[in-house]
């Protein structure tokens, strides 16, 4: 490994004081943040600001939850039932299972008319994962192996396409609108497996920069956050159009979301057994695009990096790339877009009888990205060196 130290022009380049200014701005806000309260963690955040009966929220939350269990383990046979509910039976936060009975609750649809979507939402979202542990190579989610890492790659395609058509058994329980429900959950599915591609794609054709960064989240991560926000308009009664305009509205929280996963990866914790897996798998995160954007003369070595093997791929190069990329400002900056494309969102006008909205996704503004502005300041505080130490790393081709 070659370490380079950034010469005094690239420290004050006009991209990397902003960067600085960002990143001690960050700093700042995260250090006036209260501390977090356990007991409210999780909570449905829009029973708070409304004062919602929570209690009917959370009880369709257990339902939800009850009811991908039976529908799986009803509808599915053999080798694969066991399959199916090992992979559940791993958790997970069941943030969709929750969103979806959130954005009902805020525009006054029942939390049971919307438990089918809810089902339907989480299933979709479990199919995704078990395919793209398969597409990254990824031996373990939630502390758990993954499905292709214990059955094989077959049985985990099979397993994928089998949450892939359970969404549409849900739904088909969902009354009046269970067309359009359906068609929304379709349309949108879609659009996340082009957005999957996408990601995929863009090591190989070179597309580092932030705007393919962004049209990716929205495609891979925002479509599936913006099914529960479609799906309670149509289940309100309005238009399939002003329903298909919400969702639409809405994708950048997949930016918001797959910024902070970038995160969490790289200084934080996702339950994995290493830090930087990104890097490993050839990723291009936000915090590759950033960094060029602020360090390009590092292209070449980040690129090298992002194609050797991931067995090839040493502890020490990717510790090294991950102060880099705290270094440079890249970290900071990529919270910061983040943040910038929720308030964008906030910005728009919505009809009153669906504005309560609103709340919602402010909540999850904070939910998505103050554990990553937290994992990073503790980052901070345990690899703190002195300024004439700070250098940028990376690999020469």
């Amino acid at each position: 490994m070659t370490v380079t130290t950034a010469n005094s022009a690239s420290l004050n380049s006009p991209a990397r004081r902003r960067a600085r200014s960002v990143q001690s701005k960050l700093a700042e806000r995260i250090a006036r943040r209260p501390a977090a309260d356990p007991r409210r963690q999780g909570a449905p955040r829009v029973g708070r600001e409304r004062d919602q009966d929570q209690s009917q929220v959370e009880r369709a939350v257990s339902a939800a939850i009850a009811q991908v269990a039976a529908l799986t383990d009803e509808r599915t046979t053999g080798v694969m039932n066991s399959v199916v509910r090992e992979h559940l039976a791993t958790g997970g936060k069941r943030v969709r299972i929750q969103l979806t009975l959130q954005c009902a609750a805020a525009i006054g649809v029942p939390a049971d008319q919307a438990v089918p979507v809810a089902v339907a939402t989480e299933l979709l979202h479990n199919a995704t994962l078990i395919h793209d542990d398969l597409q990254d190579g990824d031996v373990t989610r939630r502390g758990q192996p993954t499905v292709w890492a214990r059955h094989g790659m077959a049985q985990a395609i099979n397993a994928g396409d089998v949450l892939l058509m359970l969404p549409f058994v849900a739904l088909s329980d969902a009354g009046p609108r269970s067309a359009q429900l359906s068609g929304t959950l379709a349309r949108r599915a879609s659009a996340t497996a082009c957005g999957q591609a996408d990601e995929l794609a863009m090591l190989d054709r070179e597309r580092l920069d932030w705007r393919s960064y962004v049209a990716m989240c929205e495609g891979k991560t925002g479509q599936i956050l913006a099914i529960p926000f479609e799906s309670a308009v149509l289940l309100a009664g309005h238009q399939t159009s002003l329903a298909r305009r919400v969702g639409d509205l809405v994708t950048p929280l997949g930016l918001a979301y797959q910024v902070a996963d970038d995160v969490l990866d790289l200084v934080g914790d996702k339950g994995r057994e290493t830090a930087g897996n990104d890097l490993r798998e050839g990723k291009v995160s936000a915090l590759v695009a950033v960094h060029l954007e602020l360090v390009p003369s590092d292209r070449d070595a980040l690129l090298a990096t992002l194609r050797r093997p991931r067995d090839e791929t040493t502890d020490t190069e990717v510790a090294e790339w991950i102060e880099a990329f705290v270094a440079s400002g890249a970290v900071a900056l990529a919270l910061s877009r983040a943040a910038a494309a929720m308030d964008d969102v906030d910005a728009c006008l919505l009809p009153a009888e669906i504005d309560g909205l609103r709340v919602v996704w402010r909540g999850l503004r904070e939910r998505f990205l103050a554990p990553a502005e937290a994992a990073l300041a503790d980052w901070q505080r345990r690899n703190t060196r002195p300024a004439s130490a700070s250098h940028h790393a990376g690999r020469q081709p």
